[in-house]
């Protein structure tokens, strides 16, 4: 926090000068935040409790300790990937292929239309990808 003091008036300035001091004061009368911890720490010890039970950390939700509900689960984190399809009447509007089609695609292709023409120039097409040279696609026939 910077205050360009130079602009301040000489009343303005007393103000402030009294605030800080008094904000000092508050400050110098605290107990240093180590020893506070550990009081705490001391005090929950003695009740049976940690600090992660009493202040509610993800370990103590994880614990199945607390109000009996599930923490929530954590995702497979995806990246960002880079939109194919954009809407022809809105561009603003794409859709990377991810999840459910957005209502605008799924509109269109409930006429009849084909995804196909929605393709960003450029992007990956819907073809699937293309076997390595010499490898030969092996089909397991059933057993009757």
């Amino acid at each position: 926090m910077s205050i360009d003091l130079s602009t301040l008036s000489p009343r303005e300035l007393g103000n402030l000068i009294t605030t800080a001091k008094k904000r000092q004061a508050q400050l110098s009368k605290r107990a240093p935040l180590a020893q506070v911890r550990s009081k705490l720490t001391r005090l929950a010890k003695a009740e049976g409790y940690t600090i992660e039970e009493l202040f509610g950390t993800a370990s103590a939700a994880r614990s199945g300790s607390g109000s009996g509900k599930s923490a929530p689960r954590a995702g497979r984190r995806l990246g960002k990937v880079a939109p194919k399809y954009r809407n022809p009447e809105n561009p603003k509007e794409t859709w990377t292929g991810r999840g459910k089609q957005p209502r605008w695609l799924a509109a269109y292709t409930a006429k009849g239309r084909d995804l196909g023409e929605f393709l960003i120039p450029g992007t990956a097409k819907l073809t699937p990808k293309p076997q390595a040279a010499g490898k030969k696609r092996v089909v397991k026939k059933a057993k009757k």
